[in-house]
């Protein structure tokens, strides 16, 4: 600001013609001066408080992983909302809900670890193009099956090997990241992950609301197979990606290698906990199909599932607040109890509007646990580990909440009360947060350093 106040005064006086000329000249710039140093704050702030847009036009490689991510994430969303729906449809039990979601545990569990020793050891494009591959084929059976067959049997099957295809994939695709950015931009590498994530998130389950009450669940699958192809199309334009020469190949030994640092770092191993604890008791998606049939039927289901990502969506924006945190520990566990209290405030949500505003709420502290989370492992984990480690990662985020599913689904069949499952397992979150914070104090005191000024 004081060098547009100067800039100012020296184009008055330079106009003037003597003393009384340059007076009323740098009277008449002064405020043209103060409002662009208004507008130059204003855009300062904008800077700081929202994501690093500009590495997506710095790296060329990671804008077209970013591309593939959003139509993949697009698709997937669509079908987040589809198959949890259509099994409630041919069934009427919430605990159906929750079983197709451990159907798809045990696949995810170990293609995820098997994924993860791969990216270590092969050309992780070509991995994630063939996983790609396979699942734009998963999307059109889903489609066939809804349109024709409408076998429950099936639905859990190809929930089955979409999963496990997704665990395949997935560790190549975050073990990238680091090897594509700078380690200073790796903060706001996760906050543009956040930001794809959480808006395809909020838009997909609306979108796929809409075309299952419109066009029914085939139009809803045949969506997500279209996106997948596109996903395809963006990441076959990325460059080979080969390990290095002296990586191991996989295998037990390797895979045993990353659970032994995992465990060897207190820190690390917490905030797998924490998060796994989080979506185990707090994860009342599996009750969101009996929930919206009371409140409006598949439109009202959308907005259930929306409705965290756009809390999620909010703190991405405003994510520039996250690279000046250096006690990545304390705003994870923070987080969690945030987590967990949004989801007993939806339990007593007394019409629909408090609970998407709870549920908001309770996505965007989920938010701010995943970046801190992307953060600490991306900058503390070693390159020749990156891979194997994020498998164990993606077990972390993914496992607690297809059990968590099925916990909710069972609270809810026993007790007669879909609001006493809900709020129980927001209030059992805080305290899980608890727990690990005092059984691993290192995560708690967690400090990654000088932050960014």
């Amino acid at each position: 600001m004081g060098g547009s106040g100067g800039a100012a005064r020296s184009a008055g006086g330079g106009a003037g013609d003597g003393a009384d000329g340059t007076a009323a000249a740098g009277a008449g710039a002064g405020p043209p001066g103060e409002e662009a140093a208004g507008r130059a704050w204003i855009r300062r702030l904008a800077a700081g408080l929202g994501p690093d847009l500009a590495l997506l036009r710095r790296s060329d490689e990671f804008r077209r992983l970013y591309a593939g991510q959003l139509w993949s994430y697009a698709g997937n969303s669509i079908t987040f909302v589809g198959m949890p729906y259509q099994a409630y449809q041919l069934t009427h039990s919430s605990l159906a809900v929750g079983l197709l979601s451990i159907a798809e545990l045990v696949p995810l569990v170990a293609t995820a670890l098997l994924g993860g020793a791969l990216a270590d050891a092969v050309d992780r494009r070509r991995l994630i193009r063939g996983c790609q591959v396979f699942l734009c084929g998963s999307g059109a059976a889903l489609a066939l099956n809804a349109a024709a067959w409408h076998q429950l049997w099936l639905l859990f099957l190809l929930a089955a090997s979409s999963t496990g295809l997704y665990g395949l994939q997935r560790p190549s695709l975050e073990a990238l990241v680091p090897a594509l950015v700078r380690r200073a931009e790796l903060p706001g590498a996760a906050a543009l992950t956040g930001l794809l994530g959480n808006a395809v998130s909020l838009a997909g389950p609306l979108l796929g609301g809409v075309a299952i009450a419109a066009g029914g669940l085939p139009v809803a699958y045949l969506a997500d197979s279209a996106a997948c192809v596109a996903a395809l199309l963006a990441f076959s334009r990325m460059r080979a990606t080969p390990p290095p020469p002296d990586a191991a190949r996989p295998s037990l030994g390797g895979v045993l290698e990353g659970l032994r640092y995992a465990s060897s770092r207190p820190e690390l191993l917490g905030t797998y906990l924490i998060d796994i604890s989080a979506m185990l008791f707090g994860a009342p998606y599996a009750l969101f199909p009996a929930i919206a049939a009371r409140l409006g039927g598949p439109a009202v289901l959308g907005v259930l599932y929306a409705a965290p990502a756009a809390g999620g969506l909010i703190v991405s924006m405003t994510s520039g607040w996250t690279s000046h945190v250096s006690r990545h520990g304390q705003a994870i566990v923070l987080a969690v109890c945030g987590w967990g209290a949004g989801i007993a405030a939806f339990g007593f949500a007394p019409g629909l509007w408090w609970a998407v505003v709870a549920l908001a709420a309770a996505g965007a502290a989920d938010m701010v646990s995943g970046t801190f989370r992307m953060i600490m492992w991306n900058q503390t984990i070693p390159a020749s580990l990156r891979g194997r480690l994020a498998g164990l990662e993606m077990i972390s985020y993914t496992t607690g909440e297809p059990v968590g599913n099925l916990e909710a689904g069972l609270v809810a069949s026993a007790t007669g009360s879909v609001r006493i499952a809900v709020v129980s397992g927001g209030v059992i979150s805080v305290l899980g947060a608890a727990v690990v914070a005092a059984a691993l104090p290192m995560l708690w005191r967690f400090d990654s350093g000088p932050a960014v000024p």
